[in-house]
This record gives structure tokens, sequence and C-alpha cells, in this order.
């Protein structure tokens, strides 16, 4: 008897193993027949629409379940993109400094809800960048969370007036008050920088480098050029697809400076949905929509047209990322976008997947909604707000 049962449990163990080996082979092709038509999806588009190159990451769980790249990284030598090419990050540095200005408030060395006032050593009018503000006491109002949420009052940048055009000797002022609406700022994060490193007496690359860089092995990844990223950066393109070359920064500025490859940012983003950079407790206060968004457009930013209940449905900014409500539950997102570059990392909470794509050129309204449903269904992004009504 003891010898049947010996021979029942051996016989069920095998049938256990080969179960899983049957269900993790099931799986296993089930994956690679998503990811061979999520590739040909893309081959498509790509020709549709002659983009350069295009570099994907899908993350789930904390894990980089999918990355790949198509194109190239300079099209004229026919030279291929890799994980490894260095990319123009553009704007997605401010979720980055926004997520290091949490870490800073965790540790207790930075209030972001205190007037900057209580925190500048100097008036901000008193800095030469800043002395436009000379007069307007409103800059006292200004708080890091009203500065990374984009609810400053500033257009993006000072150069760029409501008059449209471009404006070499424009002056830096507030189109509103601070904290009524929300307007894309890079200005905002230029004085959110000012307030750390003159508050805390603390450099921001060398804090990157320290907090992000070593410890997650992002050897190919700054906020300002490094020569030892040749050979392998991208050119970016026009629409038009004429080579403008690659933004070769040399200052650190937390409004978009950094360079990175798809697999470091992957890494940084999977830290951080596994946790690894802040508590559960602060990434909540970052995921928290200060203040709804109601326009209609992200830009320009000084646009009041209100958006219809559909396209602002649970739209909102939190600390450094915008967010919104879906299908799919909550979820956040921002892009990092130029004449040369479009990138996007769009993230969903509760399954605790994200999705990331660099790009060497500004098409990502053509690209990105049906790549992003490709990998993640239907999400409830809020695509049309996000590039303007310019959505394929």
């Amino acid at each position: 008897m003891a010898e049947t049962n010996k021979k029942a449990t051996a016989m069920l163990q095998k049938i256990s193993t080969l179960f899983y080996i049957v269900l993790a082979t099931t799986s296993a092709v089930t994956a690679s027949e998503k990811n061979q038509k999520f590739e040909a999806k893309v081959q498509q588009i790509m020709a549709t629409h002659q983009l350069p190159g295009l570099a994907v990451g899908h993350i789930k769980g904390g894990e980089l379940i999918y990355s790949n790249t198509f194109g190239y990284r300079e099209v004229e030598t026919e030279t291929p993109l890799d994980e490894n090419t260095v990319m123009y990050g553009a704007s997605l540095t401010k979720f980055m400094f926004a997520t290091y200005v949490m870490q800073l408030a965790e540790e207790g060395k930075i209030d972001i809800d205190v007037s900057i006032a209580q925190q500048l050593p100097k008036p901000l009018p008193a800095y030469e960048r800043f002395a436009d503000l000379h007069g307007d006491e409103r800059w006292k109002q200004l708080t890091l969370r009203v500065l990374l949420s984009h609810f400053t009052g500033f257009p993006n940048y000072r150069f760029f007036p409501p008059t449209g055009g471009f404006d070499p000797n424009g002056k830096l002022e507030f189109l509103f008050d601070p904290g009524f609406r929300y307007g894309y700022s890079g200005e905002g994060y230029y004085i959110a920088q000012l307030v750390i490193e003159e508050a805390l007496k603390m450099d921001t690359r060398e804090e990157f480098k320290r907090r992000f860089f070593a410890p997650l092995g992002m050897a190919r990844t700054d906020l300002i050029w490094q020569d030892r990223f040749r050979p392998n950066f991208a050119q970016g393109y026009t629409v038009d697809g004429v080579n403008e070359g690659h933004n070769m920064q040399s200052n650190a500025r937390a409004a978009g400076s950094m360079d990175t490859t798809l697999s470091d940012y992957s890494s940084w983003v999977a830290a951080y949905i596994r946790g690894d950079l802040m508590k559960a407790e602060s990434r909540a206060v970052q995921l928290q929509a200060t203040l709804p968004i109601t326009s209609r457009h992200q830009f320009p930013p000084w646009d009041t047209t209100p958006g219809t209940a559909h396209e602002t449905a649970g739209l909102g900014a939190g600390v450094g990322v915008k967010v919104f409500k879906g299908p799919k539950g909550p979820g956040f997102f921002h892009g990092g976008h130029n004449e040369k570059t479009d990138n996007l990392l769009l993230c969903l909470v509760e399954t605790e997947e994200c999705v990331i794509f660099l790009m060497n050129t500004a098409k990502g309204h053509l690209v990105f909604p049906q790549l992003v449903e490709a990998l993640l269904g239907q999400t409830g992004m809020p695509w049309s707000w996000h590039f303007s009504g310019q959505v394929d």
C-alpha cells in the first residue's frame, strides 16, 4: 500500500511538473506571438510615417518585460538604433527632477508647500535671471509644488510670448496668478532648480549621479553631454526628415537636458515602480493631482479654452507628472519633445505597467496612441490634450 502511494505521488508530481512546463511554454509562445504582432505594427507605422528611429520599453511589476529598437540612429549611414544608443531625453528630465525633490522632502530637507521666499537666501528678483520680476510680489506665492506642477502662471519659456513667434529678448512675466490654472512652464523648473541648489547647496547633476545614475548602473545617462557617448548617439530629424543633429547640452537643466538610453531609462522607471526610489506615501503625494486640468490642450499654455468633460475627465497635475483616470484605473505620464525629438513615459498605477518610447523625430502624435493601445489596451490617456489636438 505504501509503495502504491509513493508511485501515485511520484506520478502526480510528474503530471504537475509537465503541466507547468506546458503552461510556461504556452505563455512564452503567447508572449512571442504578441511581440511579433507588435513589431509588425511598429514596422508598418514606421514605414507609413517615415520615422528614423524608435526605442520601446514595456515594464510590468518593476521588471522590464519587453524592449526593442527599430530603425536608425543615423539615417544617412543606415546605422541601426540599439538599446544603448544615447538619445535626447528632453523634458523627461522634469519627472526625474521632481522625483529627486520628493526624495528631499521625504528626507526632511525641503518642504514643497512653503513659499520659496522662505527658502531662498535672497529675493527671487535679486537673481539676474529673474530680475524681470522686480515689483511683482506674486513670486512669493510660488512653492515647489506649484513650480513642479506647472501652476506658476509663467509661459513655457519667456522667449515664446503669447503674441506668438520667438522673441530672444522676451521678458519673464506672469500670464496669470500662481496656483490659478495649469500652464506648462520650463521657467518654473529653472526656479525650482535654483531653490534646491541655493537653499540646500546641493548640485543637481551630482545628486542625480549619486542617487540614480550610479546605483542603477545608468552609465550612458547624464544631464550634460559627454564625449564618451560617441559614437553611439542618435541624430535628431525634423518632421521633414532634415538632420539637425543631437542636442549636446553644456549645462545641467532640470527643465530638460538629460541624455539617456532605452536601457538606462528603463532601469530608472523600473526602480520607480518597484518603490526603490521613495516610500509609497511619498509616491502617493507625487501622483496626487495638485489641481485639476481643465484646458482643451496642453499647448499653448496660456490658452484658456476649456476642454470637454470627456477630454479632461480625471486629468490633473501631480508633482512633475500629469495624472489621469481611465478604464484601467489611474495613470500618469510625461513627455519630452522638441523639433527633432518625441519621447513618452506612460504608466498605469494598479497594474504597475509602464511603456517608454524614445524617438529621434517629432512625430509622436502619429505613433504613440496606436502603440500604447497595442501594448496596454485602452488606457484613457488624454491624447488630444497631450498633443494639442494633433492626433492621427
